[in-house]
C-alpha cells in the first residue's frame, strides 16, 4: 500500500529567484511571484506546509499596467477608524511607492491566513536594479511571454 506524502518542514529546500519587473505586466507578475511563494512549481507542493521559495523582485518601478488601470484603477488602505478609508490611483501610487503596490497585488494573491502571511515575508521587492541578497545566489526567473 502507497502512502501519501507529506512534506516536512525540515525537508523542504528553498531557493531564491530573482525577478525583473522591468516592463512586465503587474497581475502577471503578481500570479507568478505568487506560484513561487508557495511552492506550486515543485513535485512536493502541499496546501498545508509552507514549501515556497524566496523571491526577488527588481525594478519594481518599471512594472507595467495595461489599459486605463493605471488612472482608473485604485488602491485602497483602512486606518481602523470609522471614516478612515483612503483610495489612491496606482499611477500616483506607483509613483510614490512601487514597493507597496507590486506586495499588494501578490497579497491579493496568497491565501488569507498564517501560512499565506509566512509565506508574504519570504518576497523582498526593491525599486532599483540591486539588491543586498547575492550571498544567496538568487536564480534569474523568466517569463514566457511579456510583451503586451
Amino acid at each position: 500500500m502507497t502512502r501519501t506524502f507529506s512534506p516536512k518542514a525540515s525537508e523542504i529546500q528553498r531557493e531564491w529567484v530573482v525577478i525583473d519587473a522591468t516592463d512586465v505586466v503587474l497581475g502577471r507578475l503578481a500570479s507568478h511571484t505568487a506560484a513561487i511563494l508557495r511552492g506550486k512549481n515543485k513535485p512536493t507542493f502541499a496546501p498545508h506546509v509552507d514549501t515556497g521559495d524566496f523571491v526577488i523582485i527588481v525594478n519594481a518601478d518599471k512594472v507595467a499596467l495595461t489599459g486605463q488601470k493605471a488612472l482608473k484603477k485604485k488602491a485602497y488602505r483602512h486606518s481602523g477608524y470609522p471614516g478612515g478609508l483612503k483610495a489612491v490611483s496606482y499611477s500616483e501610487l506607483l509613483e510614490k511607492n512601487p514597493v507597496r503596490a507590486v506586495e499588494k497585488a501578490v497579497r491579493g494573491m496568497l491565501p488569507k491566513n498564517s501560512i499565506g502571511r509566512s509565506q508574504l515575508r519570504k518576497l523582498k521587492v526593491y525599486t532599483g536594479s540591486e539588491h543586498p541578497h547575492a550571498a544567496q545566489q538568487p536564480k534569474p526567473y523568466t517569463f514566457d511571454q511579456v510583451a503586451q
